[in-house]
């Protein structure tokens, strides 16, 4: 009878990356494939929510005629979903160490993104922020934590930045508007933003986080995909019951055609270029990140224009043809202009390549004023501006990146 193998030995501990508590260490920024976790990926779509629900509230307020006041509420709400949704990610890029802590403390900061979003038609209507308020101090508290957990990880520099940010963040200050005046509330509101941004300029100042620049990109980009659907999915509703309920296709058509065309050359021109290779300094890269505030702000705007527009069309806005237009070519020059400086400029060879994209918002702006076919002028300039970028870059020579960055063949626009 032969004797029964061995059992093989009893691990004493599992093994690290098994670990269910992990140390909050640095990650490197020469990792290879890294690539969007199925946590970032639920972050974002539970972000969306609260987009959507701004840009309804937006809609419902230009529809009603209070285009200003709803401009500035939609402003406001955007930078508090915006700004808590940059800070994890440029945190989760330098230091997700995917342990059960870490998702739970991220479950915590979307917990918090749902409590915001179920605030934010308070704030349209009565403008009452106490839920708004309560949804934003639940995320940063939730980061405060991380930041103290790489603290706790780390030692010298580092660890000084991690305290810096963990005590930087402003949570008295936006918890003080809920005692503030309605009408002063704007102007607080301002230099709270402002102070908020100057805490990762302050916090890095002598050790920057190690951030992954395909990572970073990746992410933006993908917030910026899940905007854009989010766009052609409000629009699409809204035609849809425009034409279900008043029958007004040939109203609705042109808006429908130039709506799309906008968010396909919406789409084009941001993916256009592989932007990580500019991402080489934090200098470079946080002018880059906040400026994504503008492009993300007006993608969302697009789409509730299109709404406003359609509701323009059958007759249940009060408000003007030109203001309905508006509403449509004002966030999507926007949206070209803020590409553009921030993307493809930096590939461009020549001053005709360099002209497409700042010709076409202006051009856009220009077709405000021509009424009801304003929409459908807009989309086929934003198409006409694709071809051109294309054409020109198929009869010039490939871009290259200057200044020591490796040569990369890309349809500039």
């Amino acid at each position: 009878m032969t004797s029964s193998p061995a059992p093989p030995p009893v691990c004493s501990a599992a093994p690290a990356h098994h670990r269910p508590l992990r140390r909050l260490t640095a990650r490197g920024r020469d990792e290879t494939h890294r690539g969007i976790s199925s946590l970032e990926l639920f972050f974002d779509l539970c972000f969306i929510v609260a987009i959507a629900q701004a840009g309804a509230q937006l809609v419902h307020a230009m529809v009603e005629g209070h285009t200003g006041e709803g401009t500035l509420n939609y402003l406001m709400i955007f930078f508090a979903i915006w700004w808590a949704w940059m800070n994890f990610t440029w945190f989760a890029s330098a230091y997700d160490n995917d342990d059960v802590l870490y998702r739970i403390v991220t479950l915590i900061q979307i917990a918090g993104v749902l409590a915001l979003t179920a605030g934010v038609s308070q704030v349209f209507e009565e403008h009452a922020y106490l839920v708004v308020v309560l949804g934003y101090v639940i995320m940063r508290l939730a980061m405060t934590a991380q930041w103290l957990r790489v603290a706790r990880s780390s030692q010298g520099p580092e660890r000084t930045m991690a305290l810096r940010y963990a005590i930087g963040l402003c949570q008295i200050g936006w918890l003080g508007l809920l005692a503030l005046p309605e009408a002063g509330r704007p102007w607080v509101f301002l230099v709270m933003a402002l102070l908020e941004m100057a805490v990762p300029l302050y916090a890095e100042r002598t050790h920057p986080t190690p951030w992954h620049p395909r990572h970073i990109a990746e992410r933006y980009g993908l917030l910026t995909l899940i905007v854009l659907g989010e766009t052609i999915a409000a629009a699409t509703v809204a035609v849809k019951s425009g034409i279900d309920e008043h029958e007004a296709l040939g109203e609705l058509l042109p808006i429908a055609a130039g709506g799309l065309l906008i968010i396909f050359a919406a789409w084009w021109v941001y993916f256009a270029v592989p932007i990580h290779g500019h991402l080489r300094s934090n200098r470079r890269s946080f002018l880059w990140g906040y400026g994504h505030y503008l492009i993300f702000v007006s993608g969302a705007a697009i789409g509730a224009g299109l709404e406003v527009a359609v509701e323009q069309a059958v007759g249940k806005a009060h408000l003007s043809a030109l203001s309905a237009s508006a509403a449509v070519t004002l966030p999507t020059a926007l949206f070209l202009l803020t590409v553009w400086a921030l993307h493809s400029r930096f590939y461009k060879v020549g001053i005709a390549q360099q002209s497409v994209l700042p010709a076409t918002a202006l051009l856009v702006v220009v077709c405000t004023f021509l009424g009801h076919w304003a929409v459908l002028a807009a989309g086929l300039l934003a198409a006409l501006a694709v071809a051109a970028g294309v054409t020109l870059t198929a009869l010039g020579t490939s871009p290259e990146r200057g200044r020591g960055e490796e040569s990369v063949a890309v349809p500039v626009l």
